[in-house]
């Protein structure tokens, strides 16, 4: 094949795809997470394969521990709400009857009857969004298994087409941004566990001394809210303080606000993600950072593995443009 014509095929492969992520838009996050879950299962599947398997079993122990993987993330918040359901009872009969508030010289009063119909209505209102996007999360799902069982089987070959458009001697920059592909989207969901974990282990000390009688209930559920991007943790500490301050616990309500945000909500964000970061994907700290926020920021919860993984990218980038620029001070460091 001649260099212009791989260029031709080359374009049309480009265009294709763009026209391909334009009509299928709607499920392009899962797509981005599929690929991205791939990256991170190719050395398993790797070693599958070293053991014995075959090349579809492989990739089909590699998907469902992936598959099971992402399903024990909300395990534990299911089992906890279960255990913990006659102590949710308890605390609701606890909210008084009526309820004060003085703003601006003005008396506000709602009476638990008139509020309990309002959280009836929510209730009803959010199970009807439930039950309207669970065929679409149902069909999501699925296509996210098929589209990681898919790259594990055929990534040789998608690898090789790819590679093959690439001419030799810019080969060895494309297995660089390749590895650093792998690497940042390696570190990214290990962060991102370690955050949890991380969550799990201040908020225990924290919800122990606030006086919470289920503090690791509590501390678990934090953990697994990690999980939710831009709210997490703070969306569990804003219950808590709405819930004293509807009982009259002023003072517990902004020690929750106070202490808990900034032990629980704010400091594994900012102590924990940009330490790991410097180690485990090799971007500085304050890079990894504002990947993280701002790729939450603009595009979601896609946002937090696209954010890295473009700071990534662009790290690597730097790094080949300034060894092209002066390889007299590679040779000089080796």
């Amino acid at each position: 094949m001649t260099l212009e014509r791989r260029h031709v095929f080359g374009g049309l492969f480009i265009l294709a795809g763009v026209a391909a992520a334009f009509l299928l838009r709607s499920v392009l996050g899962t797509v981005f997470f599929s690929v991205t879950v791939a990256y991170v299962l190719w050395p398993l599947r790797q070693a599958l394969v070293r053991r014995g398997r075959s090349l579809r079993v492989a990739s089909g122990l590699a998907t469902a521990a992936a598959f099971l993987a992402a399903s024990l993330v909300f395990l534990p918040l299911v089992v906890v709400v279960y255990l913990r359901y006659d102590s949710l009872v308890a605390l609701v009969r606890r909210l008084p009857d009526e309820v004060v508030v003085e703003l601006f010289g003005m008396v506000y009063r709602l009476t638990l009857e008139e509020l309990v119909p309002v959280v009836l209505g929510f209730f009803r209102t959010l199970a009807g969004l439930l039950a309207v996007a669970t065929p679409v999360l149902f069909v999501k799902v699925t296509l996210f298994v098929f589209v990681v069982y898919s790259l594990l089987v055929h990534g040789e070959d998608a690898r090789r087409a790819v590679l093959a458009l690439v001419p030799t001697s810019y080969q060895g920059v494309a297995r660089a941004m390749n590895r650093r592909v792998r690497e940042t989207l390696f570190a990214i969901y290990v962060l991102q566990a370690a955050t949890a974990a991380g969550t799990f282990a201040l908020a225990l000390p924290v919800f122990l001394l606030l006086g919470y009688e289920p503090f690791v209930t509590l501390s678990t559920v934090a953990a697994i809210l990690q999980f939710i991007p831009i709210l997490g943790p703070s969306f569990l500490l804003a219950g808590l303080a709405a819930y004293h301050l509807l009982i009259g616990e002023v003072t517990q309500a902004i020690l929750v606000v106070v202490v808990g945000g900034a032990v629980i909500a704010w400091l594994p964000d900012v102590l924990i993600r940009p330490r790991l970061a410097r180690k485990t994907a090799d971007i500085p700290g304050s890079l990894y950072f504002v990947g993280f926020f701002g790729g939450a920021l603009t595009l979601g919860a896609v946002g937090i593995v696209a954010g890295p993984l473009a700071v990534g990218l662009f790290v690597e980038t730097a790094s080949l443009l300034s060894t092209e620029l002066h390889p007299e001070s590679v040779e000089g460091a080796e």
